[in-house]
């Protein structure tokens, strides 16, 4: 069994600092302050987690970023984002995609002539385009990357009547 993790001694400036954070209107800074100053206390990370209601590896993620980064980088949020989006179209998926895109559905035995974002991502899984089931947002950031802006398929309005043409020409020019 690992001992338990505890912040380093704190420095008076430090102290002061989260002390003061124990004011702050944000609940961010005012949970990492509390936080803190627990664990500068001598409570184990399951202690602060069971008093603050949140779980005990936040305690020690928060621990730990205030050991490698100090003060003022732990009570600053910052963006939750990956730094590196994982792609999970390669390039050669991405040109393989663009083909399937320049056929018909039909030639995939779909009933339509017309691809959608969900049927390009159906498609591209069953032919091993891609290792797993994509959302239609990867497909259109997929082939945004070749240049081209996705556009809704438009469905036109058409009657069996023969004279269909004829009547409607003149009305829509």
């Amino acid at each position: 069994m690992r001992p338990p993790i505890y912040v380093r001694p704190l420095t008076d400036a430090e102290r002061a600092r989260l002390e003061a954070g124990l004011r702050s209107s944000d609940a961010f800074v005012l949970r990492r302050c509390q936080v803190l100053l627990a664990s500068a206390r001598g409570d184990r990370p399951p202690q602060i987690a069971r008093a603050l209601g949140c779980n005990d590896q936040t305690v020690r993620l928060i621990i730990r970023a205030f050991e490698e980064q100090g003060v003022d980088a732990v009570l600053t949020r910052r963006s939750s984002r990956p730094h590196h989006p994982r792609v999970k179209l390669t390039p050669v998926a991405v040109e393989r995609l663009r083909a399937l895109l320049h056929q018909s559905p039909r030639t995939v035995g779909k009933p339509t002539s017309v691809w959608t974002l969900e049927l390009a991502a159906e498609v591209s899984f069953a032919e091993g385009i891609t290792s797993e089931r994509v959302s239609d947002e990867t497909i259109r950031k997929a082939v945004q990357r070749f240049g081209v802006k996705w556009k809704r398929a438009k469905h036109w309005l058409t009657s069996p009547d023969p004279a269909y043409v004829r009547k409607k020409g003149p009305a829509t020019g």
